[in-house]
């Protein structure tokens, strides 16, 4: 009786398990470090919804493997004139609901980019209108020339909407439904735990290789990592460097690492003394030990950042920038009056990372006399106050997502953008102010990247930044996952991988 009872036991466990099998094949679990805020493309501009709103919505083109511009909902394009871009589209797409795509979607998405307004309306600020010129022809047409419009058109804030479900909607659209054309159609989102997607088995492009997308919102790291070790995910985005050495060999498991389009930096109040003086500045740059953070805060997950921009980013200037010199350091502090010092703050907020390397940097800075205190500021207090100018120093890092340099420069170091834009070193050079808006309008791209070129060599001169690193990313992965690509902004596509 007892070895029946068992049988029967086992017997029952192994249909269950070859059950879960072939249901597991067919479903793909994902693990990011946030939830999403919202599913509505044109709302917030933030990393986590963006990683499950790319499954679902479409924008007009896409980046490619090499962050080339390649067609999306439009299928090809050509610059009519200055200001005029025309877009063929794709015909026979339609949207979840079952709606025919058309140039009306394109109009009326854009329009209501502009008029919420959306976070990431400065994308489109170039646009002046857009002209349906046929159900699939479409112009766009600008208030002046801008060289990196399909850059930004490939944005995932610039996606495509169906104007019958936003309307039906109301309130509810990003929440409770979230109509594209993508190769998923949304489920449901339980807030605080997942986000289930289906295959679009209507999709007009390769359809999904899995029938269930279950996108989880994790923020423990290191939970992050344990459920990619103990199968609960298939993959588990940004392993931090901690958790990549514990797992590195694991059996079953693969670490992916890429580079990205960020980068972090310590941001100097150019406005308030002593950092008003460019010496100084370029003080900090010399006396902070950029080596020991890439070698033993993210053992490898990063590089030194000699300028402001990635090397991935189209124009990025290859600079060696600062080297660590203490003793250059404080012969710059002595010329610039301050032979024994002085007292200052940074801010960070409470992302692990920053706060090991301001407690690394404090100790460095003390070598040279500067005593700084580590503050650690809540988020929305710390973007409020740091757009506002109240701060010394402070840690922040960004992502040139559409890999054009006028996104990583122009938001970050023109005068006409202080504060919540971007440019919270409150830095102003008439000449970088000049180049920068060249730079959106030269159309010539040998002309546009030696204009980027000079800008980034004023930046990194006048140091309103301390340049620190260029990060990657490493994605874990089950043995049995197939077809993952990581893209350099983070918006990682998942329409292409499998199961094994």
């Amino acid at each position: 009786m007892f070895k029946k009872s068992w049988f029967v036991v086992l017997l029952v466990l192994a249909v269950a398990f070859a059950g879960v099998g072939v249901v597991g094949a067919q479903t793909l679990t994902v693990a990011q470090g946030a939830d999403p805020v919202t599913l509505d493309p044109h709302g917030q501009n933030d990393q986590p919804s963006a990683r499950v709103r790319v499954q679902i919505f479409e924008t007009l083109v896409n980046h490619g493997p090499n962050l080339e511009i390649i067609p999306g909902l439009a299928k090809s394009w050509e610059q009519i004139d200055d200001v005029t871009w025309e877009f063929k589209l794709e015909e026979n797409v339609k949207f979840h609901n079952g709606d025919g795509f058309t140039a009306a979607d394109v109009k009326y998405s854009f329009e209501r980019i502009k008029e919420l307004p959306s976070p990431a309306a400065f994308l489109i600020d170039s646009v002046k209108e857009v002209v349906v010129v046929d159900p699939y022809t479409v112009h766009i047409v600008l208030n002046e020339p801008f060289a990196p419009i399909l850059a930004h058109l490939a944005h995932p804030s610039n996606a495509i909407v169906n104007r019958r479900s936003v309307e039906e909607a109301g309130d509810g659209f990003g929440s409770l439904v979230a109509v594209g054309t993508g190769p998923f159609v949304f489920e449901d989102w339980v807030s605080g735990s997942h986000v289930t997607l289906s295959r679009n088995e209507q999709y007009w492009g390769e359809p999904a290789k899995v029938e269930t997308l279950v996108i989880r919102g994790i923020p423990e790291n290191t939970v992050r990592a344990i459920e990619l070790e103990t199968g609960g995910v298939d993959i588990a985005y940004n392993i931090d460097p901690t958790d990549e050495f514990r797992l590195t060999g694991t059996p079953g498991l693969i670490l992916d690492k890429s580079q990205t389009l960020s980068t972090s930096y310590i941001g100097f109040n150019v406005q308030k003394e002593p950092f008003d003086d460019v010496r100084v500045r370029q003080a900090i740059n010399y006396a902070l030990d950029v080596e020991a953070v890439v070698d033993y805060i993210y053992t490898g997950q990063a590089a030194p950042a000699g300028g402001p921009l990635a090397p991935l980013v189209w124009g990025a200037l290859d600079v060696e920038g600062y080297e660590f010199n203490p003793e250059k350091a404080k012969a710059l502090l002595a010329e610039a009056g301050y032979p024994d010092g002085f007292k200052t703050t940074i801010w960070t907020n409470d992302n692990p990372l920053r706060m090991q390397i301001a407690e690394m940097f404090q100790a460095d800075l003390a070598e040279i006399g500067v005593d700084v205190e580590v503050l650690i500021v809540p988020w929305a207090t710390y973007l409020a106050d740091t757009a506002a100018g109240k701060h010394d120093m402070f840690i922040l890092g960004w992502v040139t997502v559409t890999a054009d340099p006028d996104y990583g420069l122009y938001a970050l170091f023109h005068s006409s953008q202080f504060g919540d834009p971007g440019n919270r070193s409150f830095y102003a050079n008439e000449r970088v102010d000049e180049l920068l808006d060249l730079g959106r309008v030269e159309a010539d791209p040998d002309k546009r990247a030696a204009i980027y070129a000079e800008a980034q060599e004023y930046i990194v001169a006048e140091a309103p930044w301390a340049f620190l690193i260029a990060t990657m990313e490493v994605n874990g992965m089950r043995d049995n996952v197939e077809g993952f690509m990581a893209h350099p902004a983070g918006h990682h596509k998942l329409s292409t991988v499998s199961k094994k």
